[in-house]
């Protein structure tokens, strides 16, 4: 069976090589004819990124998010580090790094914006895990922001132990849909800077519902209402707590403080918003399907019936990691 380090792409090289043969790969690929960097500033220069496999990820988890991260790369260029922790299997015990380099070039919106890129992934033991952030440091650039996604850790404990980068980023992306619970509410090092990448990838649903409800004025929507009903499907768990904790919120500031709101499984591939007043007359629904892409609104706030269909989507992962990390 593959290992994650070994499933994703690069050369491996020496750990205290590795900004050596960065250059002299992008060197080699000149002299063969392939698209390279011809200065400093046609690099990843905008971000610093450090993606985490934890050990819950499989060879080909991992080939995908690394694929997630190079779209996410090639629209915002970063100097990307891939942390690799060895598996119970591959870890015999002794201190251990191993490096690998990989890099692409892309042009953007004309042959002048070429942009290049570079990714270096470390696969450590348990036993040379305090050194692993110096290494981290030195494949970094000290002028960058950095941002942290720790992607299928087993225990919040286990990942606060990396407290230089939980205290360094910018932002710290995790999935609560894959993280271990009470991931979101952990005391982490610097919590204000966490971001949910569920809460992200629903941002096209909390677009198309926001601004459906703000047609109305903001009484019409809070006068009476006794609960909110969030249904979701088998496998969107938890982008329904996520939706549930949005529309709170946005109630509240509607003036619909402390309502009661109730998640309800049902189906797949579903999500659905049900506002029930204390006149019957009045209601609120909206469902959506994800397979289908299809949505529709039934809506009775101010005396009149109002139905709409409209599309459902999540936003792809690529882009919401940007979402989670800039807004």
């Amino acid at each position: 069976m593959s290992s994650i380090f070994d499933v994703l792409p690069g050369i491996e090289v020496p750990v205290g090589e590795i900004s050596k043969r960065l250059a002299r790969m992008w060197s080699d690929t000149a002299a063969e004819g392939g698209t390279a960097p011809d200065a400093d500033d046609a690099k990843a220069t905008q971000v610093n990124f450090v993606l985490h496999l934890g050990l819950q990820t499989t060879a080909d988890d991992a080939a995908a998010q690394f694929q997630t991260l190079v779209k996410f790369s090639r629209r915002y260029p970063c100097r990307t580090v891939v942390l690799c922790p060895q598996s119970a299997a591959e870890d015999k015990g002794g201190m251990e790094i191993r490096a690998k380099i990989y890099g692409e070039c892309h042009f953007g919106k004309s042959k002048s914006d070429k942009r290049c890129v570079e990714f270096v992934m470390l696969n450590y033991s348990r036993a040379a895990r305090g050194f692993l952030e110096n290494q981290v440091s030195i494949c970094l650039s000290t002028d960058l922001p950095l941002y942290y996604w720790a992607h299928r850790f087993s225990a919040s404990s286990k990942l606060a132990d990396y407290r230089y980068l939980l205290g360094r980023a910018k932002r710290v992306l995790l999935d609560s849909a894959i993280a271990p619970e009470g991931a979101l509410t952990y005391p982490w090092p610097n919590p204000s800077t966490l971001r949910d990448l569920v809460y992200s990838r629903l941002l096209p649903v909390r677009q198309t519902v926001g601004q459906f409800i703000a047609g109305y004025a903001p009484q019409a929507v809070a006068e009476g209402l006794k609960q909110v009903v969030i249904a979701h499907g088998t496998d969107l768990s938890a982008e329904g707590r996520a939706l549930a904790g949005w529309l709170q919120r946005r109630l509240a500031a509607c003036g619909a403080a402390e309502i009661d709101c109730q998640l309800k499984s049902e189906g797949e591939h579903k999500l659905a918003i049900e506002f029930h007043y204390a006149d019957a007359e009045k209601k609120f629904h909206w469902q959506g399907d994800l397979k289908s892409g299809h949505a529709h609104f039934k809506c009775n706030l101010n005396g009149a019936l109002s139905e709409l269909s409209t599309s459902m989507s999540l936003l792809p992962s690529e882009t919401a990691l940007s979402e989670a990390m800039f807004f």
